[in-house]
């Protein structure tokens, strides 16, 4: 509920705690995925060369834009189907 001026709008829609965690892991996801590629352009910009990258928590920077931005697709399609059977509940207990 939405409170304006001491009254509260019973229309206005609530986010229940599956889309929220839904949101924060897409979120979370692509941040992370971002951060791995700005990693490796820094790296390669540094100077490091294609040994350097197969050593320490290298691979695993290399390998984590491989599965975060697709797990950020399907949480995202899991985030819009979650809303939209919600929105469709709200609808139909209105009516």
């Amino acid at each position: 509920m939405r409170i304006v001026r001491g009254v509260t709008d019973s229309n206005s829609p609530t986010i229940n705690r599956v889309q929220r965690v839904l949101a924060y892991m897409v979120a979370s996801a692509i941040g992370l995925s971002i951060l791995a590629f700005l990693a490796v352009i820094i790296g390669t910009a540094a100077g490091m060369k294609g040994d350097s990258f197969s050593q320490g928590i290298w691979p695993t920077i290399l390998v984590l834009p491989l599965f975060g931005l697709p797990l950020a697709i399907a949480l995202f399609i899991a985030l819009l189907v979650v809303n939209l059977v919600r929105r469709s509940r709200e609808a139909r207990t209105l009516k």
